[in-house]
């Protein structure tokens, strides 16, 4: 659909309802004159309204047993008295009259209906001698008369031919007196069907806007801080009062009796104030294409008259709507103006701005001719106007919600790349100088220290190490958070992980004096397929966490089999502790990021808090949860459930090979390319290769190291991937291209999720992460050097 279909189809409909709403018209033909009505060849297919000459009795309440000669004079039904002229005098709105009609009927048998809408403002109806209908109390005085408003229905019994209409009306607290509604009779059905019509189309108007606007409503509310959304709110809330609780007067048909006075302020304060609104709406909506200082006089003055409505006697502020009238037109001309303009400058929804302007604009025409009595209510058209308007406008702020998404994604999303990107560029910034540190402390340790060396070496490594876990932790909480963590389904030895664990932790134990233990279930006889990493990554930080946190007392890793089959194995990982224990209370808090039980906590034992965090969301991402017993002062008890699929081999099998020791020397002969451009990585690697027995040569970046290779002579190329000139990347491009089939193993300080596909493509084949482990590098050369052979 091209944006203008809407308006094009808003256009056909009104058309339809135009036509219509002159159809209607053409039915009330028939009018009085001289105070009859004669409708004997009327067939009441269609209704008729008791128009035309009445008797007209000022200042006299004339009852039907009254047989004394009152004089009166003809009127045009309907008719308000205030400020009409009556024998040359200027009839004033307070006071009181009677009406008279004699109308002639068919003889019919069927039952006619006679509907009476409301008048200024309260009245008695008679019918042939009979009170049919009243609202309010009718008097002489304004002590004795009470005002409102209701609609009223009569039924006419089939046979009578003649109908005495006598209709007495006092009005005491109005700017307007008498009577502007038509009064119908018709067919019984008929009237009852169109009543029936009229309230269905205002309660299904006033029901759409109150959910319109409390949805509208519940938007800002929860989360959608825009002025806009929260205005127009408030104007649909507004509007649907003057739905139901206007003409129709369809409240007070639901609640009958309900105050005339507080209704009456509420009519006047819903118009005068829903004006305001919209002007408040359309300035937050189109903030560039409005004129402040314009919209802020119109809502102004509309509030002022909004005021004058909940504070003056009725008599004052009922006399403000056609001054009102002014500040109304003016609104309804500038605002579209607005759209317009908005329209021309391509603001998002403008269009639907435009075509709604013009929908309300027909609604609030149709409003004030029948209120000069110009037309007839045209409720059909009003409605569809009134759904074309409060549609049209949902687009406009669902298009306008839509946009500010749109804009907030592409903000978090450019926000996630920056992250992404700082904190991987931090990681490499981070783990070069670690690298070196690391290193350097393994070399030193290896070089016979001194006692007292050896206890600042150990320092030192352990401080870096830590260094080296909390950047991991951040790292990898932002790849959880991001959805980028994925995880291997392969062959691991849950037993010989928890010992690998235990083992390298044994020492950090021990010199806190506490005892570190593993307990394996005998059931557990095969590998599993699993994240061997992630398994590995999840109970590292849980032991460390329980010794961290243990002064005295035992750590305990255990592996217990829940159940088995042929195919599957249950099982459930502790780790417990005697350490302080967590209170009850903060049982939740611990597993959220950052957190801890307590702040003095971090100040004592350290640590970012990200380690909880990390492994509650690693198992949900596997299916399983983390769970926690704890009693403070006694210890705790971390331990998870997790079914694993079982691996055709035994726990027992080992695919390790053993290496020849360093001092053996088993690299003599071996000339090794290093491509490192960081001076102290270059120191670290270097010296490790020729401990080994390697001989290195050394290249700084890409080209260099692409002129300097020897296809003869180096049996492995150790490669940085970040480089000046030309990085590792294309450099293994530009040698594989080459044909050269010498290994790349590349040395990086990314993580190797982030690099893996990209470090494939060049045909690198392995990956040492830095701040490496002297006997991985050990491992990775050996492999790949021997290889060839």
């Amino acid at each position: 659909m091209t944006p203008l279909k809407p308006l094009y189809l808003v256009l056909l409909l009104l058309h339809c309802c135009f036509a219509y709403g002159s159809n209607l018209n053409q039915d009330r033909i028939p009018t009085a004159t001289n105070g009859v009505l004669d409708l004997r060849n009327q067939t009441f297919g269609k209704s008729v309204a008791i128009n035309g000459q009445w008797l007209f009795y000022w200042r006299q309440l004339i009852y039907p047993q009254d047989t004394t000669n009152h004089k009166g004079s003809l009127v045009e039904f309907p008719f308000k008295w205030n400020s009409a002229e009556l024998n040359g005098k200027k009839l004033p709105a307070f006071g009181y009259a009677t009406y008279k009609v004699t109308v002639l009927l068919p003889r019919s048998a069927e039952v006619l209906r006679l509907a009476v809408p409301d008048m200024y403002t309260s009245y008695r109806f008679y019918v042939n001698g009979k009170l049919a209908a009243e609202n309010g109390t009718v008097d002489t005085t304004a002590a004795g008369s009470v005002p409102y408003w209701q609609y009223h229905s009569v039924d006419i019994q089939p046979g009578t031919d003649t109908l005495k209409l006598i209709l007495q009306v006092s009005n005491f607290v109005h700017a307007q007196g008498g009577i502007n509604k038509e009064i119908i009779i018709g067919n019984k059905w008929i009237v009852e069907l169109a009543r029936r019509r009229s309230e269905a189309i205002d309660l299904l108007l006033t029901g759409c806007l109150m959910m319109g606007g409390i949805f509208f409503l519940g938007l800002y509310l929860r989360g959608n801080r825009d002025k806009a959304i929260l205005l127009f709110s408030l104007f649909c809330l507004v509007y649907a009062y003057r739905v139901i609780g206007t003409d129709n007067y369809v409240l007070h048909t639901l609640i009958p009796n309900i105050n005339w006075y507080i209704t009456t302020r509420a009519e006047y304060m819903s118009l005068f104030t829903g004006i305001a609104l919209f002007g408040w709406y359309t300035r937050y909506l189109y903030p560039m294409d409005v004129n402040a200082k314009i919209v802020n006089v119109i809502g102004g003055t509309s509030i002022l008259f909004a005021l004058a409505a909940l504070v003056l006697p009725a008599i004052y502020f009922t006399q403000l709507l056609n001054p009102f009238l002014v500040v109304m037109l003016y609104c309804l001309v500038y605002i579209p103006y607005v759209y317009w303009v908005a329209y021309k400058n391509k603001r998002p929804g403008a269009l639907y701005a435009l075509q709604s302007a013009l929908a309300l604009m027909i609604v609030f025409g149709i409003s004030l001719f029948h209120y000069w009595g110009v037309i007839a209510q045209w409720q059909l058209i009003s409605f569809f106007c009134y759904i074309s308007f409060f549609f049209l406008q949902s687009l406009v702020l669902s298009h306008r919600v839509s946009f500010a998404l749109t804009n907030a994604r592409r903000q978090a999303e450019q926000g996630l790349r920056v992250k992404s990107e700082f904190l991987s560029t931090m990681s490499h910034e981070i783990r070069t100088p670690l690298n070196s540190v690391i290193g350097m402390s393994h070399l030193l340790l290896k070089n016979d220290p001194r006692p007292d060396q050896i206890e600042q070496l150990d320092v030192m490594l352990f401080s870096a190490n830590n260094l080296l876990a909390i950047v991991n932790d951040i790292l990898d909480y932002n790849k959880i958070e991001a959805g980028k963590i994925t995880f291997e389904h392969i062959d691991m030895d849950v037993s010989g992980i928890l010992q690998n664990i235990v083992t390298g932790m044994k020492t950090v134990a021990q010199d806190k004096g506490i005892d570190l233990t593993i307990y394996v279930d005998a059931a557990l006889g095969n590998k599993v397929l699993g994240d061997p990493t992630r398994l590995s990554q999840v109970i590292t930080n849980l032991v460390h966490n329980a010794i961290k946190f243990t002064q005295k007392g035992y750590v305990q890793v255990s592996v217990e089999v829940n159940e088995q089959t042929d195919t599957s194995i249950t099982l459930t990982l502790k780790v417990k502790d005697t350490g302080i224990g967590i209170p009850a209370d903060k049982h939740d808090l611990i597993f959220e990021r950052f957190t801890q039980a307590d702040s003095s906590t971090s100040r004592g034992f350290g640590g970012t808090g990200l380690g909880l965090a990390i492994c509650k969301r690693i198992l949900e991402l596997q299916g399983s949860s983390l769970k926690l017993h704890s009693v403070e002062a006694k210890g705790s008890i971390f331990y998870f459930t997790q079914v694993f699929e079982k691996s055709i081999k035994t726990a027992k099998q080992k695919n390790q090979s053993t290496l020849p020791g360093e001092e053996t020397k088993p690299l003599n002969g071996i000339d090794i390319l290093l491509v490192e451009d960081n001076p102290m990585n270059v120191l670290v690697a270097q010296t490790y290769l020729k401990r080994w027995g390697a001989s290195i040569d050394v290249a700084t970046n890409g080209v260099e190291a692409l002129s300097k290779l020897d296809i003869d002579r180096h049996k492995l190329i150790l490669m940085d991937l970040h480089m000046p000139v030309m990085d590792g990347y294309q450099a293994s491009k530009e040698i594989r291209a080459s044909g050269v089939t010498i290994p790349i193993v590349a040395l990086t300080a990314n993580l190797l999720k982030e690099i893996e596909d990209q470090v494939k493509q060049c045909g690198i084949d392995d990956i040492v992460t830095k701040p490496f482990l002297p006997d991985e590098l050990y491992r990775k050369v050996l492999h790949y050097v021997f290889k060839q052979e």
